[in-house]
């Protein structure tokens, strides 16, 4: 099995800006979103039926934009395999089509399932971009209406990100203490902007990955026609296109900072108000409510994940 790299950050934090410079490299090759790695590991267990996880893959929409036939895929399959290699199976697969002799993946839900990943892959690394949350907050919230489905795990306020961000963020440093520097490393997206070659070099010292300076000449190279929140892609880095100072209100700077406040302070960003007494027994409770929504959450999606009616909703797609 190869050993992946997994991009970390939560929406919006510059995770698709590094996952960009990162597939220029000639020794990576890391998809777009793939989403699909929580749903095959509830269906699978171990050992993999190959037959039966092909007929899944096939259902992929992720994996059906990759451009692989069904024999690519099936001749990576064999019996006795664990989910973690059938599932590095279809990512070399995809690797291999690119030219590529490893493979990386960039999906921000999967801060949501941090220890089944590391579980799957236990020798994965995990490079985790972290953003001023404020800042990751505008961004987010300025998405046009009808670009993501809006449910309840989308949030619509200031103070609903805040307990996104700060529950993400959390989970990806408590890994991190869990598996050491050897295998997690953190940058921050402010210092990226600032700093794209000082950063993505240290990303790639850390990856084991040969850093050129042509990876950082994407601009022209991405197609974002049909991604109107990733219309960034068309500039170079650029340092100061969201500032919460002058563009966020102080109503919701507050409500943000008493959710996330702890964090944002153990990561040394600067605080304009901490929360004290009742706002901050407010912003705990809502925490706590998030939390107790995204476990339940997770359990219907888990359930239902493993139901045979799961395919009569995905039909076969290549």
């Amino acid at each position: 099995m190869s050993r992946p790299l997994f991009v970390l950050g939560v929406r919006r934090s510059g995770t698709t800006l590094l996952r960009v410079i990162l597939d220029r490299s000639p020794g990576i090759a890391i998809p777009d979103e793939t989403y699909f790695i929580p749903q095959l590991a509830h269906r699978h267990r171990d050992p993999v039926d190959p037959a039966r996880f092909l007929e899944d893959l096939r259902r992929l929409p992720a994996v059906a934009a990759w451009g692989l036939t069904v024999d690519d895929l099936a001749v990576r399959l064999r019996p006795g395999m664990t989910i973690g290699s059938a599932l590095d199976a279809a990512f070399s697969a995809y690797a291999e089509r690119q030219g590529k002799p490893r493979w990386g993946d960039k999906t921000p839900m999967y801060m949501r399932h941090l220890d089944l990943v590391d579980r799957i892959f236990p020798d994965a690394l995990y490079v985790h971009v972290i953003r001023d949350g404020r800042d990751a907050a505008l961004a987010f919230l300025d998405i046009p209406e009808g670009v993501l489905t809006r449910t309840w795990a989308h949030p619509r306020s200031a103070a609903g990100f805040a307990c996104e961000w700060t529950t993400e963020v959390r989970c990806a440093r408590k890994l991190g203490r869990r598996v050491g520097a050897v295998r997690y490393f953190e940058i921050r997206y402010e210092d990226m902007i600032a700093d794209a070659v000082g950063v993505v070099r240290s990303v790639c010292n850390f990856a084991d990955l040969t850093f050129q300076e042509e990876m950082l000449d994407y601009v022209g190279s991405v197609d974002v026609s049909d991604k109107p929140h990733l219309q960034r892609l068309l500039l170079p880095p650029t340092s100061g296109v969201r500032d919460w100072r002058s563009q966020m209100s102080r109503q919701d700077i507050v409500a943000f900072e008493a959710v996330a406040g702890d964090v944002l302070a153990d990561l040394d960003y600067e605080l304009l108000e901490p929360a004290t007494g009742r706002r901050r027994l407010r912003a705990n409770v809502s925490l706590a409510w998030y939390r107790l929504r995204l476990g339940a959450w997770s359990s219907v999606a888990q359930t239902t994940q493993r139901l045979p009616l799961w395919r009569r909703h995905h039909p076969p797609l290549f």
